[in-house]
């Protein structure tokens, strides 16, 4: 358990080194204090495993500065608006993080210029107005308020020419709700750490498709807003890892297709869906640039690209707010193609 813990930091810190030596420290930690086990005199053994634990302890207790000294956090563009995500100061680190709430679900809370803040995730149906995180510190509860903007999301009219993927049948439907089961449980991940990476990069070296928001209409049926964004390129082109995290699900399901889906961290979660191919496995750390798989058109799809879903706090925000510096380069791509 400690050994997997040990591997998460280094993995979240994209430090492939010092993951080769810890790995191959730990390996040799462990094969030392398996042989002592059958020296014949038991002090000598417990003297000797004492050391070797011992260090195992310091090697951990190393590993746990990492994280202070690796990176700075680069926080997403804040954007108040439903869909969008608020930065709220909570005070000076020199405490712990103060647990926070919002809409009763914890809030990713993180460390910048010896800060505490806290990432919240406003759901894409909130109305405008006033609104607070509960923080509590020590045994206290303290309410910070914010004020969420209006945004009108454009429409987009698509057709759909498998009517099934509009209008399913009962057998598809019994499908799509036990489709929902791994995928609810992955979402309602809680890693409790202090180091992530929340500097991403783009998944896919493509076109911007289909923008998050857009009020949906499938062969002119109102459907739900769309909740990603959607980035177009050939089938087969890679899907690259935007910032380390842990495979939490993976799976072919009715309207999503080939998926998977990660764990930054404090409920920062990321979906990855229609693809052709996937590279990782249950469980299996990745790093930024990792391939995660290709794009593909599986699912309820118009054509080969990635739909990527990032969530906070349970809540699906636009992930144009994680990588606003490309999303120029993405965007200009429409422009050549339209010329």
């Amino acid at each position: 358990m400690i050994n997997k813990f040990i591997l998460r930091q280094l993995a979240i810190n994209n430090l492939p080194i010092l993951r080769s030596i810890f790995v191959c420290l730990l390996y040799c930690i462990n094969r030392r204090i398996a042989s002592y086990v059958t020296v014949d005199t038991v002090k000598k053994t417990d003297k000797k495993a004492s050391k070797m634990g011992g260090l195992f302890v310091a090697s951990c207790l190393i590993l746990l500065l990492i994280p202070i000294t690796t990176w700075a956090t680069k926080f997403p563009v804040q954007s108040v608006v439903p869909g969008g995500i608020a930065l709220m100061p909570l005070g000076e680190s020199r405490t712990p993080p103060p647990k926070t709430y919002f809409n009763k679900q914890r809030v990713l809370v993180l460390e910048h210029e010896n800060q505490w803040f806290a990432l919240v995730g406003i759901p894409l149906d909130t109305k405008p107005g006033a609104y607070h995180i509960s923080i509590k510190p020590r045994n206290k509860n303290i309410q910070t308020r914010f004020t969420v903007t209006n945004k009108e999301y454009p429409a987009q009219y698509i057709t759909i020419k498998n009517k099934r993927m509009v209008n399913p049948n009962p057998d598809d439907l019994k499908r799509i709700k036990a489709d929902r089961i791994p995928i609810n449980k992955a979402l309602q991940t809680w890693t409790e750490q202090t180091a992530i990476d929340t500097n991403f990069i783009a998944p896919v070296d493509g076109r911007l498709s289909s923008l998050f928001g857009l009020k949906r209409f499938f062969n002119n049926q109102p459907k739900n807003p769309h909740s990603g964004l959607d980035i177009a390129a050939p089938a087969g082109t890679p899907i690259k890892t935007p910032a380390s995290a842990e495979v939490i699900d993976i799976g072919n399901y009715y309207y999503n297709g080939n998926t998977v889906i990660l764990d930054h961290g404090q409920g920062l979660i990321s979906g990855y869906f229609h693809m052709t191919d996937i590279h990782v496995k249950r469980g299996q750390f990745v790093k930024q640039g990792d391939s995660l798989g290709t794009v593909g058109a599986t699912g309820r799809v118009t054509g080969p690209h990635l739909h990527w879903n990032i969530y906070l706090n349970r809540t699906k925000v636009d992930p144009a707010l994680f990588i606003a510096d490309e999303i120029p380069v993405l965007d200009a791509r429409n422009k050549k193609e339209s010329k």
